[in-house]
């Protein structure tokens, strides 16, 4: 039977955090529309860049998860995840993946094929090989990788490897016949890379409001913790990496750990964990998680007294952090770490609170003033970060990848949003409207949400 979808991307469910949990739940909400759809992936390694059992590293595996064929890869990752092992990871992996992408393109004959960012490295055999069987290709950009990787350190900047890597990244995206990004500042970074202007939409990462929502009453998580009923909890949950600036938070968990009342929790995996832990995991203000189960996310985010969102500032608008959604769809006050001009500022508007990253050294002072004021806590506040939350909504967004692929039965096409509608709740917008309406307009609508 001809496959509607092929996604052909290195992160993939059951990740729970990242690139990984939105292509597991696209593949899900297109197979719910009665697509046909088959992924290209390897084993679940992220946060943390190591594979879980029962899946292994080595070994091809297939399976079927929520109605999509998933067809798992060979990858070597490394636990530090940094440096030459962030190019050795989607090496591996492209490597690998080769053969059983190029047998399935042609043997299934995808009407449509969707590689995802992180990593290009898959790009150029899936658009030849999409190109013979006539397939839509389209690219769904997560986190401009080359950009990234130079910026946080990863790969030396300059010379011939930099010049190498973006001629590289620029070929490839003016190739597909659609870029789907996440943020308007993604977009305009693409449309600065040579890719016009006309293929480029933005479909932001969203949240179901119905798994992650307010939840009132005693939590769970305080008593496991051993948390005082009157304790602030300041909590962060997903990847520990550079990009995060964790250091920051870290910092200002020392710096209050004489201190009563204050509580940091951070829960994920990732690169910089274990340096972290041995750091900072013996203070009495400090409790540290592993990523927790799905079904405890929930309850998880409502532990929170105050959700915080560091950045390192060299990549504000490489990436925009997926985690954000969850944070605003738990009703939690939020701090984010965020220039006036980023797009995340933008976003968010009045419905966090703010700190500029040129004050992060302050951040235990911002904290405790923030708690002092009950910053954040007010009725107004907190409506607006729900009508933020169900502004990112996921049948919206599995909507638009539909129409973008045009691989939806006409029914489906027909019944998606229109573009008017899809900028209202601020889930999608085509390139050729955000040209008029600017960068900065873009995000009033989602700022001005009662």
């Amino acid at each position: 039977m001809r496959v509607d979808v092929l996604i052909y991307g290195m992160n993939y469910a059951p990740e729970l955090t990242g690139v990984g949990r939105y292509s597991g739940e696209l593949a899900r909400g297109l197979a719910d529309k009665g697509l046909k759809v088959e992924v290209i992936t390897t084993s679940p390694h992220y946060p943390g860049w190591f594979v879980r059992p029962p899946y292994s590293a080595w070994r091809y595996h297939r399976e079927t998860v929520n109605g999509v064929r998933v067809i798992r890869c060979p990858i070597a990752v490394r636990r530090a995840g940094r440096g030459v092992w962030r190019l050795i990871a989607p090496l591996t992996f492209a490597l690998a993946s080769a053969p059983v992408a190029a047998w399935r393109i042609l043997r299934s004959r995808p009407r449509a094929v969707l590689c995802v960012e992180p990593t290009l490295l898959v790009a150029p055999l899936a658009l030849v090989m999409a190109r013979l069987v006539g397939a839509r290709t389209a690219l769904h950009v997560q986190d401009l990788e080359v950009d990234a990787a130079f910026a946080v350190g990863h790969l030396p900047g300059g010379g011939l490897i930099a010049w190498l890597a973006y001629a590289f990244e620029r070929a490839l995206l003016k190739r597909f016949q659609a870029v789907v990004t996440i943020s308007h500042a993604m977009a305009k970074a693409l449309e600065e890379k040579g890719v016009e202007r006309r293929r480029v939409q933005i479909v932001r990462n969203w949240v179901d409001t119905s798994r992650i929502r307010p939840l009132a009453g005693s939590n769970g998580y305080r008593a496991e913790l051993a948390l005082a009923g009157d304790d602030s909890v300041v909590l962060y949950a997903g990847q520990i990496g550079a990009k995060q600036a964790l250091h920051r938070v870290f910092e200002a968990a020392e710096r209050l750990k004489d201190r009563p009342g204050v509580v940091f929790v951070i829960a994920g995996e990732g690169p910089l964990k274990a340096r972290f832990t041995a750091r900072y995991g013996k203070l009495p203000n400090v409790r540290l998680l592993d990523l927790q189960p799905e079904e405890r996310l929930n309850e998880l985010l409502n532990l929170a007294d105050c959700h915080i969102l560091p950045q390192d500032p060299a990549v504000k608008d490489l990436v925009l952090p997926s985690k954000l959604g969850g944070m605003l769809a738990s009703g939690r006050p939020v701090l984010v770490v965020a220039d006036d001009d980023s797009e995340l500022a933008l976003f968010v508007g009045r419905s966090c609170v703010r700190l500029p990253p040129d004050r992060i050294a302050q951040l235990d002072a911002a904290l405790l003033d923030m708690f002092r004021r009950r910053a954040g806590t007010d009725a107004t506040s907190r409506r607006a970060r729900l009508a933020l939350a169900k502004s990112l909504n996921f049948r919206l967004a599995v909507d638009a990848f539909a129409d973008i692929l045009k691989a939806a039965p006409a029914q489906h096409v027909a019944s998606a949003p229109q573009t008017s509608s899809a900028l209202h709740l601020g889930a999608v917008e085509p390139a050729s409207q955000r040209g008029k309406r600017g960068l900065s307009s873009a995000a009033e609508p989602l700022q001005s949400e009662p």
